[in-house]
């Protein structure tokens, strides 16, 4: 039987494969604790518990979800070494993270040449840190998750988290009030303070951040699961499924204006022109602006002035102080490329507290990593885009080529509001990254024709 014939239940999956000598297995074959259901923990703690909550004693590289993460990290490096936890088939996305990898410690071990006061040494070790977090998910993902049910499973957990950190940030802006006071979790340590609201914009209006840090990560985050909600909305199995999920998709992105930022309805507006140009039908194209229309008139209803304080910042931008301090920054850039240009100043040591907050990811990594960092982020984001790709063109259903539209539409995103704000220094939007990043080399699996490749797995065998 094809591919196509079942393209729901992918008959591949039961399809028996050699993975070494005598020992057989198939993709359908699950565990009770799998790499998507550790993956799916780390979702919900990112999502929903505030991100300056931190196990006590520690950075905000300790908070819980990115703590799992690392514990990832180690799950697939020692995968890779034993011989009874096997990770079967070539992976693209591998080499990539190794050059990601070691872009990062030629930097840091420039910076340690430089000579780095303590401020500056301590944030280097916490971004190396933070590098192994990110790798971990990312890698886990990619090779670990084993077949398209579990796959879906994860995405799922993602879009029902993300529903619920837009629901917070809705009542934060309807009333005024910070619900996220009452999410703190017993036993972890506030770093700081939970995020308070900014005024923007006449009239009292205000951005809210929900459970993130800021409101340009919150409306970015949301803009970037938006076309997994659209996904499930479509394909649910069941009419009630796909009610369900379009309500969510109708409470994220009702979330992304209550942000009041450039960002989030830029990175709402690539996400949704992509899926439009490459997934969608025509049928599908009228229905959603219909729907996007009675969207924007519930906005104009019940929040009067919204859209006007939106369309003020486009429209009267080369008036706006964050702007120029957006041009005003190119100078710096240029001074601190000029003394090292190849290798960088060292990572995350462009401490905001001791020099300047850089709201580019792109010119922040050219400072701190030099051209090799640039050309190793710049790597990463192209292959996960390339594994999207192809398997956009290998999918021989529907459901799956519109499931990689919404893989292309991240990459695509997350590259260009890069230029926006210094994204990888925000642990919800870059852990969201990460995740979906390794989505697009799991999808590069799973429709690979070669099952050494497309049985990938994490898990122990017997013979």
């Amino acid at each position: 039987m094809s591919q196509s014939t079942m393209p729901a239940e992918h008959p591949v999956d039961f399809e028996p494969s050699l993975v070494a000598p005598n020992l057989y297995s198939s993709r359908r074959a699950s565990l009770r604790v799998d790499v998507a259901a550790i993956c799916s923990v780390v979702i919900v703690l990112l999502y929903c518990i505030p991100a300056p909550l931190i196990v006590p004693q520690m950075t905000f590289a300790g908070r819980p979800a990115l703590l799992l993460s690392l514990g990832l990290f180690a799950w697939w490096f020692i995968a890779r070494l034993s011989p009874s936890l096997l990770l079967v088939g070539r992976q693209p996305l591998r080499w990539v993270a190794l050059l990601y990898l070691m872009s990062i410690l030629l930097a840091y071990v420039a910076g340690l040449v430089r000579g780095l006061p303590t401020l500056e040494s301590n944030r280097q070790d916490f971004t190396l840190l933070m590098t192994f977090e990110f790798l971990g998910l990312m890698l886990m993902v990619a090779d670990g998750i084993p077949n398209w049910r579990r796959l879906r499973m994860v995405l799922k957990i993602l879009v029902c988290s993300a529903a619920f950190m837009a629901f917070l940030g809705i009542l934060q802006s309807i009333f005024a009030y910070d619900v996220t006071q009452w999410l703190v979790v017993p036993g972890l340590e506030l770093k700081g303070t939970l995020t308070d609201f900014q005024a923007r914009g006449e009239g009292g209006r205000f951005r809210v951040a929900s459970t993130t840090v800021h409101s340009i990560e919150f409306s970015a985050v949301l803009a970037m699961v938006m076309p997994y909600a659209i996904h499930f909305a479509r394909y649910a199995r069941s009419k009630a499924g796909r009610r369900f999920y379009g309500l969510l998709t109708f409470v994220i992105a009702g979330a992304v204006p209550m942000a009041i930022s450039r960002t989030g309805i830029l990175a709402l507006g690539i996400s949704m022109a992509i899926m439009f140009a490459l997934a969608w039908n025509w049928r599908f194209r009228y229905n959603f602006l219909i729907l996007a229309a009675g969207l924007t008139g519930v906005l104009v209803v019940g929040r009067p002035g919204l859209l006007g304080t939106l369309t003020s910042m486009f429209l009267w931008a080369d008036a706006d102080p964050s702007v120029d301090g957006r041009t005003e920054d190119y100078a710096h850039v240029s001074a601190w490329f000029a003394q090292r240009p190849w290798l960088g100043r060292g990572p995350g040591t462009l401490i905001p507290d001791l020099y300047m907050i850089l709201d580019n990811q792109w010119l922040l990594t050219l400072v701190t990593g030099g051209i090799v960092g640039v050309v190793a982020l710049a790597a990463l984001h192209l292959t996960s885009l390339w594994l999207a790709v192809v398997g956009f063109r290998r999918s021989t259903s529907e459901e799956d080529r519109h499931l990689c539209a919404a893989l292309i539409s991240t990459q695509i995103l997350a590259i260009l509001v890069a230029l926006t704000f210094d994204s990888l220094g925000f642990t919800t939007f870059s852990f969201t990254l990460a995740l979906l990043s390794g989505m697009c080399g799991a999808v590069w699996r799973l429709t690979h024709p070669a099952r050494t490749v497309r049985t990938s797995t994490v898990r122990r065998f017997l013979e």
